[in-house]
C-alpha cells in the first residue's frame, strides 16, 4: 500500500510539474511578447491553474516552499556582485534610507489599514509587512539592465537589503502583539538579534577561511560539475545554518555572496547559478499566483482594488520624499518610488504569524494576500508608465533640437556622440566621410554645438528613427552607446530592418560581448581593451622589455584572448581556456610556440577584447 501511495505521489508531482511549466512557457512567452514582463505572465499562469482558477494544481503551499529557494539564490547572485568595501560604502543607505522607508511607510499603511476599521494591533501587523517590497521581482530587473551599479539602483537594492534584514524584528513585533501564548520552542526576539549577529560573522569567517580555499581547490581540478556542485553547496549550507536558527535563509546566502565577491572564480559561479535561479524564480511567481484568492477577489473587488491603490500611492510618496531627501533628483525619485511600491513575497509569511496569533482572520489573511499579489502585477504597468514619463521628460528637454529628419544623407550613422563617438566621428571625418551624429542626451548636444558639431537629438536605438535619419541607405550604423544597455533583443530590429548597412558596436566588458556573439556585426570592440593594451606596452618599456619582446608579447596575449574568447562564447562558460591566461606560474616564456590563431581570426580578431 505505501508502494503505491508514494507511486501515486510522484505520478501526482509529475503531472503537476508539466502542467505549471507548459502554463508558464505559455504565459510568459504571450506576455513578453505584449511587453508585459516575465513576472505578470507567471501571476496569471499560476492564478489560472491553481486552487482558485482551473484547480488543475492543488497544493501552492508545497510549490511554494521548493520556490522560496529561487530568492536565496538571487541574493547569492547579487552578494557576488558587491565586494564588502563596496557594501561598507553603502551602509548609510542600508540603515539611513532603508530603516526611514520600513518605519514611516509602515506606519503610513498601518494608519490607512486603522483608519479602514481594524484594530491598532491588527492594523500594525498588516501594515509593518507592507512596507516590505519584492526582493524576487525588483532585483532581477535591476541586474538585467545593468542598473544596480548605478547609484540609483544601488539606493534600490540598499533598501531591499535593509527590508530583508528587517524580518527577524517585525517577526517579534508580531509575536510580541500576538493574542495567543508564546510558543516555548520559539527563541525570544533579543536572542533572534543575538543570532543574527553571530551568523554573519561566523559567515564571514567561514567565508575567508573555508570557502575561498574550498574553491581555490574545485579550480584546480577544472571540473565544470564540480563548480556547480560547490557552489549549490555552499548557498545551501548557508540557508540551511540560517533556518536552523529562525533566521533569514536569504541574508545567509547573500552574506555568502558577499564573501565570493572578489574570488577569480565570481563570474564562472554566478553562469553556473543563475540558471537554476531563473528557473526557481519563475516557479515562485506561478505559487504565488496560484495562491491568490479570487474568491476574497470576487467578493470584495473595491476593497482589494482600493487597498492596494493606497498601497501603491503611500509607498510611492514615502520613497519619493526620503530619496529627495537623500538628494536624489526628482525623476529618479519617482521611478525608485514606483519601482519599490508593490509588496513583497515576505508579507506571506508574516501574514501566517498575524493570523496564527489571532490578530487578524483568515479571510483578512487571505484578502491582504490577495491585495499584495494585485499590487505585484501592476509593477510592470508602473514601469511602463514611468518610461512614458521619461520618454516625455526627454522630450521636454529636447525640445527645440533638431531631429535626425532634418539631417542630410550621409554613409554613415554614429549612435552615441560620447568620448567614444567622438573619437570614431572625427576619424572618418578627417577623409570626408558623411556622418550623421544622434545622441539622446540634450547637454551633450549643446556641449558639441558650442565646438561647432551638429548632433541631432533621439534614441538612435530605434528603427523608425534611424529610418528617418537615413539608415536606408547608409553604408554603416555605428553604436557608440556608453555601458551594456545595447541588448542582443534591441539590435535584432536593427539588423533586420537594415541588412544592408554594416553595424558597429561599442561593448562594455567580455560578458557583454558574449550576448552580442550570435548577431550578424561587421564589428565589436570592448571600449578599454585597445588603451589598455597600449598601457600594457608601455609598462613593458619600463622595465626595460626591448620593442621586438614587446610586440611579441601583445601579439601573443591578443592570440590567447582572442582563442579564449572564441571558447568562451561557443561553451557558454566563462572559466574556458583559463589556463592560457598570462600569470604568475604562466608567463611567456622564451622561444615558446605562438598560440594558434583560430581560423575565423579576421573576424573573431575585431571582437576580441
Amino acid at each position: 500500500m505505501g508502494a503505491t501511495d508514494s507511486a501515486h505521489a510522484a505520478a501526482l508531482v509529475l503531472r503537476d510539474g508539466v502542467i505549471i511549466l507548459g502554463a508558464a512557457m505559455g504565459f510568459v512567452m504571450l506576455f513578453r511578447r505584449l511587453g508585459l514582463g516575465a513576472v505578470l505572465g507567471y501571476l496569471v499562469a499560476g492564478a489560472l491553474i491553481g486552487p482558485a482558477g482551473l484547480g488543475l494544481v492543488t497544493a501552492p503551499d508545497e510549490m511554494i516552499h521548493i520556490a522560496d529557494f529561487g530568492i536565496v539564490l538571487l541574493l547569492f547572485l547579487v552578494g557576488l556582485e558587491l565586494q564588502p568595501s563596496r557594501l561598507l560604502r553603502l551602509r548609510s543607505e542600508i540603515f539611513g534610507l532603508g530603516l526611514l522607508q520600513v518605519v514611516i511607510a509602515g506606519l503610513a499603511i498601518a494608519l490607512v489599514v486603522w483608519l479602514a476599521g481594524f484594530s491598532p494591533a491588527a492594523a500594525l501587523a498588516i501594515g509593518l509587512p507592507l512596507a516590505l517590497s519584492s526582493t524576487a521581482q525588483v532585483l532581477p530587473s535591476l541586474r538585467a539592465d545593468g542598473s544596480i551599479n548605478t547609484k540609483a539602483g544601488e539606493r534600490a537594492f540598499s533598501i531591499l537589503l535593509f527590508q530583508d534584514l528587517s524580518i527577524v524584528p517585525l517577526i517579534t513585533i508580531i509575536a510580541a502583539l500576538s493574542r495567543t501564548p508564546a510558543d516555548p520552542t520559539a527563541p525570544p526576539g533579543w536572542q533572534l538579534a543575538l543570532y543574527t549577529i553571530l551568523a554573519i560573522i561566523g559567515l564571514v569567517l567561514a567565508g575567508r577561511f573555508l570557502i575561498n580555499p574550498l574553491f581555490r581547490l574545485v579550480g584546480r581540478i577544472s571540473e565544470r560539475e564540480l563548480f556547480i556542485v560547490a557552489g549549490l553547496f555552499i548557498v545551501l549550507a548557508s540557508a540551511a545554518v540560517m533556518e536552523a536558527l529562525h533566521l533569514s535563509t536569504a541574508l545567509g546566502a547573500f552574506i555568502a555572496g558577499v564573501m565570493l565577491a572578489e574570488s577569480p572564480y565570481r563570474h564562472e559561479l554566478e553562469a553556473d547559478i543563475d540558471p537554476f535561479r531563473s528557473i526557481l524564480l519563475g516557479l515562485f511567481f506561478v505559487s504565488v499566483g496560484m495562491m491568490l484568492d479570487l474568491g476574497a477577489i470576487w467578493q470584495h473587488p473595491l476593497f482589494v482594488i482600493g487597498m492596494a491603490a493606497a498601497l501603491i500611492a503611500v509607498k510611492t510618496i514615502v520613497l519619493y520624499g526620503l530619496a529627495r531627501l537623500f538628494g536624489m533628483d526628482g525623476r529618479k525619485a519617482i521611478k525608485l518610488g514606483l519601482l519599490l511600491s508593490q509588496g513583497g513575497e515576505f508579507a506571506f509569511v508574516l501574514f501566517a504569524q498575524a493570523r496564527t496569533g489571532l490578530l487578524i482572520a483568515p479571510e483578512a489573511a487571505s484578502l491582504f494576500s490577495a491585495i499584495v499579489t494585485v499590487s505585484m502585477a501592476t509593477t510592470p504597468f508602473l514601469m511602463m508608465f514611468n518610461d512614458w514619463l521619461d520618454r516625455r521628460s526627454n522630450r521636454s528637454a529636447g525640445a527645440g533640437l533638431d531631429g535626425p529628419e532634418k539631417s542630410a544623407p550621409s554613409s554613415a550613422i554614429v549612435i552615441g556622440y560620447g568620448r567614444f563617438g567622438q573619437t570614431v566621428s572625427q576619424m572618418m571625418m578627417a577623409k570626408e566621410i558623411g556622418v550623421t551624429l544622434i545622441d539622446s542626451k540634450p547637454s551633450q548636444i549643446e556641449i558639441a554645438g558650442s565646438f561647432g558639431m551638429k548632433v541631432y537629438y533621439g534614441d538612435g536605438t530605434r528603427v523608425d528613427l534611424l529610418r528617418l535619419a537615413g539608415a536606408g541607405e547608409a553604408k554603416a550604423l555605428l553604436f557608440c552607446i556608453d555601458g551594456n544597455s545595447l541588448t542582443r533583443k534591441r539590435l535584432e530590429p536593427v539588423l533586420e530592418a537594415f541588412p544592408h548597412a554594416a553595424v558597429f558596436v561599442r561593448a562594455f566588458d567580455r560578458v557583454h560581448l558574449m550576448e552580442l556573439a550570435p548577431l550578424d556585426l561587421k564589428f565589436t570592440i570592448r571600449e578599454i581593451f585597445e588603451s589598455a593594451v597600449t598601457m600594457g606596452r608601455e609598462a613593458l618599456s619600463l622595465f626595460c622589455v626591448d620593442r621586438a619582446e614587446v610586440d611579441r608579447v601583445e601579439q601573443e596575449y591578443r592570440a590567447r584572448d582572442l582563442e579564449r574568447l572564441d571558447s568562451q562564447t561557443a561553451s557558454g562558460d566563462l572559466h574556458a581556456m583559463s589556463e592560457t591566461m598570462f600569470g604568475p606560474e604562466n608567463p611567456l616564456r622564451d622561444g615558446a610556440q605562438p598560440i594558434r590563431t583560430p581560423r575565423n581570426a579576421s573576424t573573431s580578431e575585431s571582437s576580441t577584447l
